[in-house]
């Protein structure tokens, strides 16, 4: 292999795969990054068997060829160096990297012992959705998944495909998410509907890598999940298991109301919890005739504090309910409107939080129970 590349691709192509470096002792190669020509193009490649990521970039191929090389010292080299146009070569089983004032020998590997990065079965059938779109939605679900080696189902996002509608949800047990993308939003060539759940570290990397305003493939089979866009291509296995039934998890209805002012929501959840502790708990509830929602947080060693939000309530009056703040926070945060409906069923049920403006987004939350309760 011989070839011409500019630095700036060959950092971004690295940086593209780097997450899918692992450091096994077992398997030394797949500390290993692969880069080779393929099809008038220069292909970066990593894998650590769950997840693989290929990134495909352009350069001046004088020769054909490839190699695996370890990715730390090659990548260290490509970071620092100070000229954009960089020479690579392979001689045997080793990388040379040259450029107007540098030299190296990188020892490598063939590239017949890396690993094979798996392929989906079947690409006729996908679903193809603007990236900004799926970046924003996964960046806002994601906030309430969690790694779990109990309940590894829970430790990912759930792409529920409906045909006209996708959902895609995330739950840790103590707050769910939801986002709504109806057909309008997206393009599918799929003929029946599916449920995948995907590993958070993998949606993870989607967020990360993959261009703002490209449109991005999903393609699915039986184990694996494959997003793919004109120069990127990331595959990772999907967890196996039985997602829970969020659709009973998630309130049809709730007693009340209460639509608030998002900013001054957050502000005095950030006030009142300075009295928490370490159980990060605060106390809601209404008074002064329904007109201000009372955030209240008290702490033995300490003291107690209380915050008043001028807002809005239809229905039944907010008893006292207590919430991890930080979670409250959490789905505060997750919202891109001013103005906020919170809606409440008690201290045993669920809550919701939405914008009054987008009804395609839930973050559902349960409330602390009380001790007694």
């Amino acid at each position: 292999m011989k070839l011409i590349i500019l630095r700036s691709n060959l950092k971004e192509g690295l940086s593209a795969v780097e997450k899918a470096i692992l450091e096994n002792n077992n398997l030394p190669v797949l500390k290993n990054v692969l880069f080779k020509t393929y099809n008038n193009k220069i292909k970066i490649a990593a894998t650590n068997l769950e997840l693989g990521i290929t990134k495909f970039t352009s350069g001046k191929i004088i020769e054909e060829g490839g190699i695996t090389v370890p990715f730390g010292t090659f990548y260290g080299i490509i970071n620092n160096s100070d000229s954009e146009r960089i020479n690579l070569e392979t001689k045997n089983n080793t990388l040379i990297v040259k450029t107007d004032n540098y030299e190296a020998k990188i020892q490598g590997v063939s590239e017949d012992e890396f690993p094979i990065i798996p392929k989906i079965e079947n690409e006729d059938q996908f679903i193809e959705i603007n990236n900004s779109l799926l970046k924003e939605a996964l960046n806002r679900v994601a906030s309430a998944a969690q790694i779990s080696e109990i309940r590894p189902e829970i430790s990912g996002v759930l792409i529920d495909f409906q045909m006209t509608l996708m959902k895609l949800v995330a739950t840790d047990a103590f707050r769910l998410t939801q986002k709504i993308f109806n057909n309008n939003n997206f393009s599918s060539s799929f003929i029946r509907g599916f449920k995948v759940i995907v590993p958070l570290k993998t949606i993870t990397e989607v967020i990360k890598i993959f261009p703002i305003n490209q449109p991005i493939k999903i393609f699915i089979d039986s184990n694996q999940i494959l997003f793919k866009s004109d120069d990127l291509e990331l595959i990772s296995r999907v967890i196996d298991g039985d997602y829970p039934d969020y659709e009973q998890i998630i309130p049809k209805s709730t007693d009340n109301e209460i639509h608030i002012n998002k900013d001054h929501f957050v502000n005095g959840l950030k006030l009142a919890s300075n009295f928490s502790g370490r159980t990060n708990d605060i106390k809601l509830k209404t008074n002064d005739g329904a007109k201000v929602l009372e955030i209240y947080s008290a702490n033995q060693y300490l003291g107690d504090n209380k915050y008043l939000v001028p807002m809005k309530l239809k229905g039944k009056e907010l008893e006292e309910i207590s919430f991890n703040w930080r979670y409250l926070l959490d789905g505060l945060k997750t919202l891109n409107s001013e103005n906020i409906f919170f809606g409440t069923n008690g201290s045993a049920k669920p809550s919701v939080i939405k914008s009054l403006e987008d009804d395609s987004y839930h973050y559902i939350l349960m409330p602390i129970k009380s001790m007694g309760e």
